[in-house]
């Protein structure tokens, strides 16, 4: 069976000039004719037709030999910048400098006047050269400029918030892809040293306080914020400024979504709540990072999930010598993968489907690669559901974090970073209990760790675009047309990006003391009603009127507001003034012991039992734990009913004595 041919659009007949070396040719020849009218010109001004002993013939084969030399003839004309230029000053001093040398070494009597010659003869070339470069420049925008699209070509008038590099790549971009139909009108920007210039031929209209009546005066109907370290406060502003006057919003990709060598690209999109909620970028201590990462095994547990991926990501930036992905998510991993494999092509990756519950297989894992690095992301999450199935939390975020520690120590893990959440902090639901007891594992296993590994826990708030947060929910609502589910008109949580929380997850993690527990800066909480709102409005609709809030309730275990310090903990920063040390009282290591074997059984117990004794140890170890009237597990549901018969109290397990 033959083969099908690749598809291969259609293109233009090839020509003659298409061919490399005879451009370069035609070039050389016309930058040589230009050489030998600039030489032929000033001898006929300054000699008065005299012969010079320097002649045209000799100072054309200089002229073309430094121009060779700079290879000045593999400049794309049409598309000639500031580097080009600059090589072509280069080119023109280095020619007048060894004309003037040959005619004075070979002058032989004749007047100091035959210097003139040469000096004028180099500009003049110089100046040819550079007016070809600018003249075929020109020509080329005239030619696939906006001038010449269609005539019911509306164009989109635009302004350019920000004229530093951001700026200018944007404007540049845009001046070349004329189809576009997009009109770059003037730059907006707050630098006093800016205002009223020209910056490559685009002037700076005014600063950012007068957006509203510069877009008005100059009909725009599109702004491109070009700020791509701005806060997300400013992105806010000016988004609602430009809008408040039918004005489209378009913005550029934030800084702290880069980390290692990647650069940043001049990339048009939608306002996006990320961007609303952006703040400073993250700036990291990459060498030592490197250090730690580079042509180390790294192992990510939960490597299928969100973060997990995201972690993957940041570090492949590092070059380890491998990445381990572990999950028990095929179809997740599977994505991750995909998308690693297209943006690492270098890097080499595996994929281990276990779960962190399986020890023995769990064990294989660790003996086969022996990672260097261990991030463990594996964890049950969904509050609701652990209220609910308290037992699948022990197993998952208790028994399944101290298997990996084991597992880490017996194969001399130097690093490992567990993902904690800021629900760990008074919890009052299952999930912030059995995650604080992570974090105590964490704490105990730092004892038992070689000397100079760090063993480390790090919390941190909602994540947005996480599997299962509120952002993919509010999107999904959006969509259908509502109505947008908030539980209750104060509740408040912290939120961070992806790459934000994942870079100083590495940051925190393998660059921290042992045996701490970091809380990340999650800047100022954020209602979620708010977040409903601002989505709403990205999407077109006004809230009230093209699509409903409803209030459901709080969920089980939920509280209106999380906490990142408990009172015991001494808020402090060492290791990046976006990272907190959360410094508490020793654990009481043979209480944990006890209360992991009463778990173990616990969770083996009949219906009822089972979710009492369990609550009643999570208590016991937890003294913070304060268990929600909504949440309980089943008894939550219990509580529900006794309070619609008219009961007040609340049925709360007493913790097993002391």
């Amino acid at each position: 069976m033959n083969p099908q041919p690749f598809y291969r659009p259609s293109l233009p007949p090839p020509t003659p000039l298409d061919q490399p070396l005879l451009r370069q040719g035609v070039k050389l020849v016309l930058d040589g004719g230009l050489a030998a009218l600039a030489w032929m010109g000033c001898e006929r001004v300054f000699a008065d037709g005299l012969l010079v002993p320097y002649g045209a013939f000799k100072w054309v084969l200089l002229a073309l030999g430094i121009n060779l030399a700079f290879q000045l003839t593999r400049q794309h004309y049409r598309l000639i910048g500031f580097r080009d230029a600059l090589r072509l000053a280069l080119a023109t001093a280095t020619l007048l400098v060894i004309s003037t040398l040959l005619t004075t070494l070979t002058r032989e009597g004749h007047s100091v006047l035959d210097l003139q010659i040469p000096l004028a003869a180099a500009m003049t070339t110089g100046g040819l050269w550079l007016m070809l470069r600018a003249a075929l420049r020109v020509r080329h925008e005239q030619i696939h400029g906006s001038e010449n699209l269609p005539e019911d070509t509306v164009l989109r008038r635009t302004i350019i918030v920000g004229a530093g590099r951001a700026g200018l790549m944007i404007a540049e971009e845009l001046k070349r892809h004329p189809e576009l139909g997009i009109q770059v009108v003037g730059f907006i920007d707050d630098a006093l040293d800016k205002q009223g210039i020209r910056i490559q031929g685009t002037r700076v209209l005014g600063p950012s306080r007068m957006l509203r009546k510069l877009i008005q005066d100059n009909r725009v109907t599109q702004v491109v914020l070009a700020i791509p370290s701005a806060p997300g406060s400013v992105i806010r502003q000016l988004a609602d400024v430009a809008r408040s006057v039918q004005a489209e919003v378009k913005t550029v990709p934030g800084l702290f979504n880069l980390l290692g060598s990647k650069n940043w690209k001049p990339e048009l999109k939608d306002i996006s709540i990320d961007d609303l909620l952006r703040r400073e970028p993250v700036q990291l201590d990459q060498t030592s990072l490197s250090l730690v990462l580079e042509d180390s095994v790294v192992l990510i547990t939960g490597g299928g999930g969100s973060i997990g991926g995201e972690l993957a990501r940041q570090v492949a930036a590092f070059r380890p010598a491998r990445i381990v992905l572990l999950g028990r998510g095929e179809n997740s991993l599977w994505t991750v993968e995909r998308a690693l494999r297209s943006e690492f092509p270098n890097q080499s990756l595996s994929l281990e489907l276990c779960d962190i519950r399986n020890t023995l297989r769990l064990q294989q894992v660790f003996e086969r690669w022996r990672p260097q690095v261990v991030l463990h992301a594996a964890a049950h999450k969904h509050v609701p559901y652990l209220e609910a199935h308290p037992e699948e939390a022990i197993e998952n975020n208790i028994l399944g974090t101290l298997n990996v520690l084991e597992a880490s120590l017996a194969v001399g893990t130097h690093s490992f970073v567990n993902i904690s959440t800021d629900k760990a902090i008074n919890p009052t639901n299952v999930l912030g209990a059995t995650k604080r007891i992570a974090e105590f594992l964490v704490w105990q296993a730092a004892r038992r760790a070689p000397a100079g590994a760090r063993y480390v826990s790090v919390r941190f708030g909602n994540v947005l675009g996480s599997r299962g947060s509120v952002i993919p929910i509010f999107q999904e609502q959006i969509r259908t047309g509502g109505p947008i589910t908030v539980t209750h008109r104060e509740m408040t949580r912290y939120f961070m990006t992806i790459p934000e929380a994942s870079q100083l997850v590495l940051q925190a993690g393998i660059l921290g003391d042992s045996a701490q527990v970091y809380v990340l800066d999650m800047g100022d909480p954020v209602r979620i009603v708010d977040l409903a709102t601002d989505m709403a409005r990205l999407s077109g609709l006004v809230p009230g009127q093209d699509i409903d809030l409803q209030f459901t309730g709080i969920r089980p275990g939920e509280k209106l507001f999380e906490e990142l310090f408990s009172p015991h903990e001494d808020r402090r920063s060492q290791v990046h003034p976006k990272v907190f040390n959360a410094d508490s009282e020793d654990v009481n290591e043979d209480l944990i012991e006890t209360g992991l074997v009463a778990l173990r059984m616990a969770i083996k117990e009949k219906e009822g039992t089972r979710q009492t004794q369990i609550l009643q140890w999570l208590r016991r170890l937890v003294p913070t734990y304060s268990p929600s009237p909504t949440g309980l597990g089943r008894y939550g549901e219990d509580a529900r009913d006794r309070r619609a018969s008219g009961a007040h109290a609340i049925y709360i397990p007493e913790a097993p004595p002391v």
